[in-house]
Order: structure tokens, then sequence, then C-alpha cells
């Protein structure tokens, strides 16, 4: 099935049901904040536009009435909810000490699911409250006995299971700070991000399951542990069943049963608000990957505002998103537990062979309410005419979308194939901010192709290149105000000065984010992709510089370079442009060769979707790769509006892609037409 190309329409595709909207979480926060705050914007809950603009225009106001209704339980109370009121540097609740572990743990029951387990097998099994504080209290203890202390870094090569969990809570419980990577990474890849850290502990699992396979990685652990040197203990999980051979590993080795399952009394670490939480990586397209460091309270905060107020999330409800450990939906999906509902992990493929449509199976079995899924995923499932509503998905009331822009032509075959409802809330944020900018609400409209609205408390806008708000043109994503849960800086960047340029560099005090939006009249956001070079591949962001370094090293290419640029139908094409060496022929083995070199050497997401031979690759006149003009160009852009070519080293090679680019417009072009007059027909 093919999915028909729809245009944005100003008419909503979905409405809010009425009782529903009452009873939300978020309508009763607007209640409470009329009524304790005296925040008249607030009473109204079906005018999100008057909560939104009261929580932009009153950051300490909003800021401390999320503190209160969410009752933060601080072991010291903050001075005041927001000092320096500029970015960067905006600061947060200072003299306020607190542990996210603790919030996590706080709201579970013993004896129901804190973590539900499954596995594309549709295998799985629950970890209750009670056993969840337990493991981790052990595992904590057990840290601490391996020397960590509070400001150490812990590191996770680890899928996604509950064992990354108790991981993450147990070293947040100590003030140790967190990393963890997908076991789909290569070790060198997994260590160009955690040598940075200079770890003291690495826990790690034998293998992970993709797609019908059992993937053995325990050479990988050994490779990957040589290769951090300040490791002084290396725990080892047993995930997938394999044995661990009798190795010398470079520090004590621990059985992570020997490590969760001592009787422990957890006691967790009163922390400033802003104490490190955990190093989540950049793509690393420009080099080594940039580590974003997040603080404990502002994590705290901004995760409780997007699930419980936005997700409606808490406890008696379920949330599946599928999700790697390296992406960060991983930490909000951790952050579940913050509101009182279940988390479920899941390790496997999106879609295996076997069982296409397992991801539904399991929301059924396990009666989960919120889905969470990228737009690839809901193409994928129409275009092979996979039917959800075989499967009872009565407890599903939203389905959460995001890693890139979800296309209007989604939004009814939700509706049709899962049931209209199902609110399908599209989401952007970042992994900067390791939460949403824009999404929905339950008490917003949803319009096919658009995102609602702006999240409470993002003073979202688009600029143009004046750097002046637009409304109904396309511009740059921008925050104008702080955010609790904005980087407290980048790893190892003393000065600042990374992280301003980053993000401030283009606008003075204002966040630029790399994504073209355009803010509709009514008040939603439609987001039109990258503005820079960050693949972004169902929502897990890749480095060009780790696909270029595994291809460049093969003889039998001079240079190469990878883009990836969003389609009109929403599909996402990532081909790799390969220069070849003196003699050599891009026939099929080498072809072959390229896939399994960067499967191996970075990741199977890495993988292009094509591979095509080209003269050469243009660079500026000092010698960098023009990866965001060549970019534009495959997408149909004139040279004019992307590149000046008197600043390229060769502009022959600029007109060679524009060719491409119009090409390859021309022919989906013809493609489309073709299609649709054969459904006519």
């Amino acid at each position: 099935m093919t999915l028909p190309l729809i245009t944005p329409s100003p008419d909503p595709i979905w409405l809010p049901d009425p009782e529903a909207t009452t009873t939300s979480r978020i309508a009763d926060f607007g209640r409470w904040a009329a009524r304790h705050r005296g925040v008249q914007a607030a009473h109204d809950h079906t005018d999100y536009g008057a909560l939104h603009r009261w929580s932009t225009t009153d950051l300490e106001g909003f800021w401390g009435a999320v503190w209160e209704y969410f009752g933060i339980d601080a072991d010291t109370p903050y001075e005041q909810v927001l000092v320096e009121n500029r970015m960067p540097g905006a600061r947060w609740f200072p003299g306020a000490t607190l542990n996210y572990t603790h919030h996590a743990l706080r709201h579970l029951r013993d004896d129901a699911p804190a973590i539900v387990a499954v596995d594309e097998t549709g295998a799985g099994y629950e970890v209750s409250g009670k056993q969840l504080r337990a493991q981790v209290a052990s595992v904590a203890a057990t840290l601490q006995d391996l020397g960590v202390k509070e400001g150490d870094r812990v590191v996770g090569y680890l899928p996604n299971t509950p064992h990354a969990i108790v991981a993450f809570l147990a070293a947040a419980s100590i003030g140790a700070v967190w990393s963890v990577c997908g076991q789909d990474y290569a070790p060198r890849a997994a260590a160009d991000r955690f040598a940075q850290l200079e770890p003291t502990v690495l826990i790690a699992a034998d293998g992970y399951l993709f797609n019908g396979t059992t993937h053995d990685r325990r050479e990988a652990v050994l490779e990957l542990a040589g290769s951090l040197r300040t490791l002084s203990a290396v725990v080892l999980v047993d995930h997938v069943g394999l044995p661990w051979p009798a190795r010398t590993y470079p520090a004590l080795v621990v059985p992570w049963e020997d490590a969760s399952t001592r009787t422990e009394q957890l006691t967790c670490a009163a922390v400033p608000f802003d104490h490190p939480l955990w190093v989540v990586f950049s793509s690393g397209t420009t080099g080594l990957p940039k580590g974003i460091v997040h603080g404990h309270g502002g994590v705290l905060l901004e995760h409780l505002k997007t699930l419980g107020l936005h997700s409606d999330l808490g406890p008696g409800d379920r949330l599946l998103w599928y999700t790697t450990t390296h992406w960060m939906m991983w930490n909000l999906v951790v952050s579940t537990l913050l509101t009182g509902a279940t988390t479920c992990t899941y390790d496997g493929s999106p879609a295996p062979f076997a069982r296409p449509d397992v991801l539904w199976e399991l929301a059924s079995r396990h009666r989960v309410t919120v889905f969470g899924t990228s737009p690839q995923y809901l193409l994928g499932m129409a275009k092979f005419g996979i039917e959800p509503a075989v499967h009872d998905l009565s407890s599903v009331r939203g389905i959460g979308c995001t890693g890139s822009a979800l296309p209007a032509s989604a939004y009814p075959w939700v509706r049709d194939h899962v049931g209209s409802r199902v609110q399908l809330a599209s989401t952007s944020g970042g992994t900067d901010v390791v939460s949403a900018f824009a999404g929905s609400a339950p008490t917003t409209p949803v319009w096919a192709g658009e995102l609602s609205a702006p999240h409470l408390g993002v003073a979202l806008a688009a600029y143009d290149e004046g750097g002046m708000p637009v409304v109904d043109r396309v511009g740059e994503l921008v925050i104008t105000r702080p955010m609790p849960s904005m980087p407290l800086s980048f790893w190892n960047d003393p000065d600042g000065s990374r992280y301003h340029d980053a993000y401030f560099s283009t606008y003075p005090g204002v966040w630029r984010h790399g994504d073209w939006i355009t803010v509709t009249p009514h008040g939603s956001v439609i987001v039109h992709g990258r503005s820079d070079s960050t693949l972004n591949r169902n929502g897990v962001r890749l480095g060009s510089s780790d696909i270029h370094d595994v291809v460049e090293r093969l003889p039998e290419i001079a240079e190469a370079l990878v883009i990836g640029a969003e389609e009109t139908d929403g599909g996402y094409w990532m081909p790799l442009f390969v220069v070849l060496a003196d003699g050599a022929v891009l026939d099929d083995a080498l072809c072959g060769k390229i896939r399994e070199a960067v499967r191996a050497g970075a990741s199977p997401r890495h993988v292009p979707d094509e591979i095509l031979a080209v003269p050469g690759i243009p660079h500026t006149r000092t010698g960098k790769k023009l990866e965001v003009p060549v970019k534009r160009l495959l997408q149909g852009a004139p040279v004019d509006q992307v590149v000046n070519p008197a600043a390229v080293d060769n502009p022959e090679l600029v007109e060679h892609f524009a060719r491409l680019g119009a090409e390859r417009h021309r022919r989906l072009t013809h493609e489309t037409v073709t299609d649709t007059r054969r459904k006519r027909a």
C-alpha cells in the first residue's frame, strides 16, 4: 500500500473528547494553578494557548508551579526558581538538593509492575516496584564497593532491557554520572564516546536480539573494555544466555547476578539541582561525538511536565516506545517511572520478518496506554499492509511519534487502521534538551502533518534570516527563553565555547536548533527537516564522520560523502557517494564490501540506502565537505539558492550534484504521477 499525498488542512483530523480532557492531568494542573497561583489564564482547560502563554512569559511562576504540583521532594529547599535569566548561563532552583532516582522510585507500588520487559519473540517478564527498588539498592552498593563516588562515571554497553534502567538508577542514586550506548555500535564507536568520560565501571551485556538473530557481543565487550583505560571493574550481564569465556579482562570482573541480588538498603545522595545526571552524545558529524550533560533537577522537572502533562501518564498507565539505549527516547522511557506509570522495555527489531506486527500485539497483550514509534515505522506498516486493529488496542489512547517529520498521509492511516479515538501526537525535540519542543496535549486538536503546539514552558518561534519571528513562513526553529533541561555544559568544554557555538552563535542569546519549521496561524508547528548536516534516521542521529572514517579506509575508495535527505512522501533517503581509487570498479562485490565495513565499523543503522560513484566531492576553500549544500541540491534546490560556486574548490562538482538532484526529482515525480494514474484506472 502506498499512502496518498495529503496536504495540511486548516481543519483538524482529531478533536479532544470533552469528557476526557476535563479529567486529564494538564486540565487538573490548569485548575490547580488558577486555584493556588491565581493564574486565570490556566483555568479554562480548553484554551491551551492561554496556558502556554503564561508558561513562557512567567517562567518562574510556571516552573515553580510544576515543582509544587508534582510535589518535588527536595532535601533542601530552593532559594529562587530562576536567577541569571539568560542563554546560555541560566541558573535554575539554586540551593535545592534532590535526587532523580528517589523520585523515579517513590510512587511505585511494591506489588505492581514497574517495568514490563518484552522482546521481538513476544516473550517477556515483569519487574515489580519492590523488585526494582531491591535491584537498584544492590547495584548501587556494588558500585560503591567498586570505588564509584559522587561525580564518577558509570557507562553501559547495553540493549533496551531492565538491566540498563537498574544500572542507570543505581548510578544516579549515588550521584555518579551515567552514559549508555546500544550494542549495535561497534566497540570503536562506543569507545569514541565513553573514553571521553574516563569511566570507572563498564556494565555490558553478552548480546542482543534483532530480526530473528542473537547478536553475540562478548568479543566486542572485551575490545571496548580494553579501550577504556580508567576502568576499575566490568559488570557482565547475562542477557541472551551466552556463556562468558574465561578471558583476561583489563579490570575486575563482576557478574550481574552477584551485583544485583544483594540485600541492601537504598540511600539516595542529595545532590544540587544542577548536579550532572547523565551524558548523552551528539552524532559526531564533525569529529568526536559531543558529550551533552544534563542535570538531576532539570531532567526531573522537564520529564514530569512532558510525560505527566502532555502524555497524561500516571499510576495505572503503561508506555511502550520503541527505542535504542543511545537514542534520547530511552531516557524519556525511563522517566515514565517518575509519574508512577509502568514503562516497557523492548529488545529486537520493531518489525521482525517473522512477526512484523509484534509491537501492536504486545501493546494489546500488556494493555499499553501510550504507544511510541517513528514516522518510518508507521509508513512501513501502511506500505506492507499491516493491520494493527486486528489486535485489541482499546487500551491505547495515544500514539507518540518522533524522530523526523511525520507526513500528513500518516494521520488518516492511523485513524482508519488503529482507531479514530486515538490521538496521534507527532513531536519534535532533541537529544540536546532530552525532551520535546513541540507536540500535543490531551486538550489540543491535531492537524494532519502538523505538531499541535509548542510544549508548555517552551518559547518557540520561527526566525527568518534577519532574526525576526515569522508566522506562516519557513524559518529556523529557535527557543527564545531558557528551559531547565537545556545542557549544563558539553563534556570537556571548560570555557563553554563549544556549547555556545553549537546553539547561540547565529542569534546571540537565542537557541538555534537546526530545524526548518513553520508556525501556522492557528499555532501549530510544521517541521520541514534538518537545516544542518546531521543524519537523522528513524530518530537516531548518526554522524557522517563515522561512515566517512570507515569507508575511506578501504583501498578502493579515495573519498566518500554521505547525506540524509527528507523526502516529500515522508521517507528518508541516505545515499553514500564514493570517489573510486584508480582501477577500482563499483560493482556488486565492492558495494557489499562497503556495506559490511560500515555495519561492522559503525553500526547497521549507518548502512546507506544506495552507493553511487561520483567524479569527486566538492569542498569549501578550506577543505570542508559541502554536506548541507549537497543535501539541498539532491532535494531539488537550485544552485544559486544553495552555494556560491566561487567559494567551492571545484564548482563543476556542484553542477554534477545539481544534475543528480534534478534527475531524481523528475524520476520521483514521474513515479508519483504513474502510481496515481494506475490507482484511478
